[in-house]
């Protein structure tokens, strides 16, 4: 009977709006026929990523699409790995002679160092092998000190975890994110001066093994063969790789992301400016970190897409909506102590709904 190579995998991390899935976008919309699994790591109860991911253009039906998309809704990866990602996992290596490729997208709270080492199960280390760790770097937000492009959000979110209140708790998460790497991607690279690139990429390689690559790009777009094959076997040396995470979890299993609220609003039709003016009032009162999720806007055949971090919002029409599809507005909205009944309230109001 034949031998199933090991089915390689890309881990790709970084923070909030630094281009992970705007990169993953880009890898299956080149993916030149290769079969492409993808594991979204979300915080949120709807799983926008994995919807925004299933528009991409992979040469698959819809049915084959929704099939290779697995989305993890618990939002850190490093908690719960061993409740979710292991099933998951499970099901792909069994699927293992159908793929060519794994890839999975961290969100913004997650580090990548337990992620890798989970590679190291037998179940797993038998069937699959971690190709390469690329951490997404935010060139612009590390040019101008705050390694996030929203540090308040991110620290927000960082300021959840015990074992991480030091005096530069951002500046450790990034150097953490940049320990695990195998290749580092300074995104948005056309954003800022030759001159800050260049400061941006020795700060970087300061935290970086001399082997560890290092690219510049804009919006991920990158040749596939530069982000996969790397072949770095990726759990075999992740123990060596300090991190400033490692004490916590070997000594404590406390880690606790349950002060966040991810709450969803159905809304139904909603003028676009009206929409986006609300949405920002609600980030800026009540310091939600994260929108993500769909609007119908009234005579517009095409679902308008939304993501928003900080009060930074992004839209575009992403597909038509289906003849038989209710044209309704769906959002989510993650951030700390939410008020779901107060927030979908002031919602309705804004929009006169």
């Amino acid at each position: 009977m034949k031998t199933l190579a090991k089915l390689p995998v890309t881990i790709v991390t970084g923070f909030l709006g630094s281009g992970k899935t705007t990169l993953l976008r880009h890898m299956l919309d080149n993916a030149q026929g290769r079969r492409i699994a993808v594991i979204v790591n979300e915080f949120g109860e709807l799983g926008i990523d994995g919807e925004i991911l299933k528009q991409c253009s992979i040469g698959c039906t819809e049915e084959e699409a929704n099939g290779r998309v697995y989305e993890l809704a618990n939002g850190c990866l490093c908690c719960t790995v061993q409740e979710e990602f292991f099933p998951v996992m499970r099901e792909l290596v069994a699927r293992r002679g159908d793929l060519d490729h794994i890839l999975i997208e961290t969100s913004g709270l997650a580090l990548p160092k337990p992620l890798v080492q989970a590679f190291q199960w037998p179940e797993i280390r038998s069937a699959c092998t971690v190709d390469a760790v690329i951490t997404v770097v935010d060139s612009p937000a590390v040019a101008a000190g705050t390694f996030a492009a929203f540090p308040d959000q991110v620290d927000a979110q960082r300021k959840l975890d015990p074992n991480l209140d030091h005096e530069s708790p951002l500046h450790e998460l990034f150097a953490d994110q940049l320990a695990s790497a195998d290749l580092v991607i300074l995104n948005k690279a056309d954003l800022i001066s030759a001159e800050d690139l260049a400061r941006v990429r020795l700060e970087v390689a300061e935290e970086l093994p001399p082997a560890v690559k290092v690219i510049e790009a804009s919006s991920g777009r990158l040749p596939l063969d530069v982000l996969i094959g790397l072949g770095a076997s990726s759990e075999e040396h992740i123990d060596a790789r300090h991190s400033h995470h490692d004490q916590h979890h070997e000594g404590e299993d406390d880690h606790d992301h349950d002060a966040f609220d991810s709450i969803s609003i159905d809304l139904p039709q909603a003028d676009e400016a009206l929409l986006l003016d609300a949405l920002t009032q609600l980030v800026v009162q009540h310091g939600i970190l994260r929108v993500k999720g769909f609007a119908a806007i009234p005579n517009k055949p095409m679902r308008l897409l939304i993501q928003g971090v900080g009060t930074r919002f992004d839209k575009h029409f992403d597909r038509a909506w289906g003849a038989d599809e209710a044209r309704t507005t769906r959002l989510v909205l993650i951030g700390q102590e939410l008020d779901a009944a107060g927030l979908e309230a002031q919602l309705r109001a804004a929009l006169s709904v």
